[in-house]
């Protein structure tokens, strides 16, 4: 089993409550499947040190697939950003913004050491939360 950082730990099973609990809100994918829904501040990147795209949504699952299926234009399609390797989901849409604006602000060293603490290996995320 690939080593987990603590804080990825925790947050898979915090997301994991709320798939088994409900979630804040309930959203719906496509095919009418409920999805958890809650906001998150995240990082995407292409390869392990790879480049690196901060983003903020309220629906992660929906967000990560429209990113992976290159359906959003702009920095994350230009450089195929498929892989999710860092979240952190906020009760609060304002709390996400908000990291999400400090983590835009980091040195990319900071960012690395981040993701590197969390998720050592850099796997793809999604497949691992909600594959």
């Amino acid at each position: 089993m690939p080593r987990l950082g603590r804080g990825i730990r925790e947050l898979l099973l915090s997301v994991a409550d709320k798939l088994v609990d409900g979630p804040p809100e309930a959203g719906h994918d496509r095919n009418g499947a409920t999805q958890t829904v809650f906001a998150a501040a995240y990082i995407m990147t292409d390869a392990p040190h790879g480049t690196l795209y901060v983003g903020v949504t309220t629906n992660l699952v929906r967000r990560i697939a429209q990113h992976r299926a290159g359906e959003i234009d702009g920095f994350t399609k230009r450089y195929g950003l498929k892989r999710l390797v860092y979240f952190e989901a906020h009760d609060d849409i304002n709390a996400a913004i908000h990291r999400e604006k400090r983590l835009k602000k980091w040195p990319r060293a900071w960012k690395v050491r981040l993701i590197a603490k969390e998720n050592p290996d850099w796997r793809d995320l999604y497949d691992e939360l909600f594959g």
